[in-house]
């Protein structure tokens, strides 16, 4: 399989510089018209017109490639068999135990927390809405 996707991936990338060598080689739609009044040279490698007759059907023919290695290496791209139980993509980052409080604090040992909330009184909170709103 791997070695069907390499081949793939091979042709596809000599279509594209095929591709774009050859539409680099066009002439655009205005270059006739500078021609017809006789700026251009009417002798060519491939005639007159023959040129841009190969040089299109060429282009339109390495598309074609290109386009169907790209629906190739899409289709044997996604052949993988997963299993079922496996889970989505988040379920399988996630750690299976949950992380606890002494493990998000850095530099907290956990033997040496208090084990009862006794020994700890709760913060005073002021009862007074008047000392909560800051001051200018």
């Amino acid at each position: 399989m791997s070695t069907l996707l390499n081949l793939l991936m091979i042709v596809q990338i000599i279509s594209a510089l095929g591709m774009i060598g050859l539409i680099l080689i066009q002439h655009g739609k205005g270059a006739d018209m500078g021609a017809a009044f006789g700026s251009g040279t009417s002798g060519s490698l491939f005639g007159a017109s023959g040129g841009a007759n190969f040089l299109s059907r060429t282009t339109a023919v390495l598309a074609g490639v290109f386009f169907v290695c790209t629906l190739a290496q899409a289709y044997f791209g996604n052949l993988r068999t997963t299993p079922v139980s496996e889970g989505s993509v988040l379920e399988r980052s996630q750690p299976a135990v949950p992380p606890t409080a002494a493990d998000l604090v850095p530099g907290v040992n956990p033997a040496a927390a208090p084990a009862s909330p006794a020994t700890n009184p709760a913060p005073v909170v002021p009862s007074s809405p008047a000392s909560q709103i800051p001051g200018k």
